[in-house]
């Protein structure tokens, strides 16, 4: 017995040690890889923004199928159950029942009947022939909210995106600024441990040491940060994506040297006329604003509809006589004071689709202009960013050797080593610019419809 116990003891403990090992395996596993078009693949299938968009269309194709069943006639079933003495429901329920009878003719029964029961069912058609244009409007206006559908969601997929480049190029430019702090603070750090020696030989003042380490604790302070933005940064990307703010990826994007091909401005409102989501959404309202004053214009008409019953009634659950009806119904509407009120605010719904789209065509060729100078202004600036950082970098090299020999103070190298730091960020950020630079003018223009110009 003893020894059974032991064999169980020492199995269970290897299965815990190997539970144990697994789970340090899985907490240890490397997080996964993020490409760029993988980033953006999975935000147009996660974010609410998406779900949103795809609720709206089906939202406008049901309406629009709602519009169109206007066309078909409409088939009702009833029944119903009655009883009372009423002269004139006795009299009509024996004659729909085929039970009357001559002695039905005496005073007494005509004007004082016996209760009776009616029973009956009926199927009833309602063909409309002509509503007053109001179907037809209606179909219009569904339409139009359909194209409006789809171009909103045409919007947010190309928003989406932008989003994507803007979230994904912004933690890799955080992460690029960390690894930029933390060799500013390694290089500090080795002056630090260079000019203490100095100053242990006596080959330098003190003052050289405290300067020192003032600027390691100011390159600290902007690791810190960068540190922090790296956080922010990821967090921002995992919500565009859809996913837990705290999810940990790896990015393989890089802010690499690119050379977007920009159109002119003239040309860029070329495309933003023909390819923008929203001003063709504006569009759409007006022909729907349109389409409504023609309806309430179609009020003044009449009506026309064919119908027809078939029922059959009795005196109980059962059907002891059958009849039909059959026929057309025309009506006008000979006094309506609304009439003339619905139709004037249909005309200025319509001045006011009208103006809309004249302020959303003014509107975005605003946002065209400002994505294009944004792009050239960050275009030209890297240029000066590019050519800083390298000469910031020279710069340092001689202050170096100069102060070895004893030709400069540490006040000059300690401000080199500032400026590189600087020119690299700011290099960096001009890299980035550039970058969300360009998605601007993709979706200032509508035709932000894919990420494969920014990389893989």
């Amino acid at each position: 017995m003893r020894n059974n116990c032991r064999g169980v003891g020492a199995v269970l403990g290897i299965l815990a040690l190997f539970g144990a090992v697994r789970a340090n395996a899985d907490a240890t596993a490397a997080p996964p890889v993020l490409t760029l078009s993988g980033a953006a693949a999975a935000a147009l299938q996660a974010n609410p923004m998406v779900r949103e968009a795809a609720s709206g269309t089906a939202l406008a194709d049901a309406r629009l199928q709602e519009a169109r069943s206007g066309w078909f006639p409409r088939l009702e079933a009833s029944a119903a159950v009655m009883r009372g003495n009423n002269p004139v429901y006795v009299f009509g329920s024996l004659l729909e029942q085929e039970r009357f009878t001559a002695d039905r003719f005496q005073i007494d029964s005509l004007n004082d009947p016996a209760p009776e029961n009616n029973v009956r069912a009926q199927l009833s058609l309602q063909v409309p022939l002509f509503d007053q244009f109001q179907t037809y409007t209606r179909i219009r206006q569904a339409r139009e909210g359909q194209d409006q559908a789809g171009r909103q969601r045409d919007l947010v997929l190309q928003h989406l995106r932008f989003e994507v480049v803007r979230s994904y190029f912004g933690a890799v430019l955080a992460d690029a600024k960390t690894r930029v702090a933390e060799d500013a603070v390694k290089s500090a750090e080795a002056d630090v441990r260079r000019i203490r020696d100095l100053f242990d030989a006596g080959m330098v003042v003190r003052s050289d040491l405290l300067a020192t380490e003032v600027q390691l604790s100011e390159f600290r302070q902007q690791q810190i940060q960068a540190q922090g933005d790296v956080a922010v940064s990821r967090a921002g990307l995992n919500a565009v994506l859809g996913r837990p703010v705290i999810e940990v990826s790896t990015l393989t994007g890089t802010l690499a040297e690119r050379s977007f091909d920009v159109p002119d401005p003239d040309r860029l409102l070329e495309l933003a006329a023909a390819q923008r989501p929203d001003y063709a959404s504006a569009g759409s309202a007006v022909r729907a604003a349109d389409a409504a004053v023609s309806g309430a214009s179609g009020q003044y008409l009449p009506r026309l509809a064919a119908f027809a019953t078939y029922g059959g009634s009795g005196d109980d659950l059962g059907i002891d006589s059958t009849d039909y009806l059959f026929g057309a119904r025309l009506s006008f509407d000979l006094l309506d004071l609304g009439r003339g009120a619905r139709r004037d605010q249909a005309r200025a719904s319509l001045a006011m689709a009208t103006a809309a789209r004249e302020q959303t065509a003014s509107r975005i060729a605003v946002e065209v202009i400002q994505a294009y100078q944004h792009v050239v202004s960050a275009r030209e600036r890297l240029k000066v960013a590019a050519g800083a950082a390298v000469q910031a970098g020279e710069a340092l090299r001689i202050v170096q050797d100069r102060y070895q020999t004893g030709l400069t103070t540490v006040t000059e190298v300690l401000r080199a080593q500032t400026a590189v730091l600087r020119a690299r960020m700011n290099e960096l950020g001009a890299r980035y610019d550039h970058y969300v630079g360009y998605a601007e003018v993709l979706l200032a223009s509508g035709t932000f419809t894919d990420v494969a110009p920014f990389g893989p």
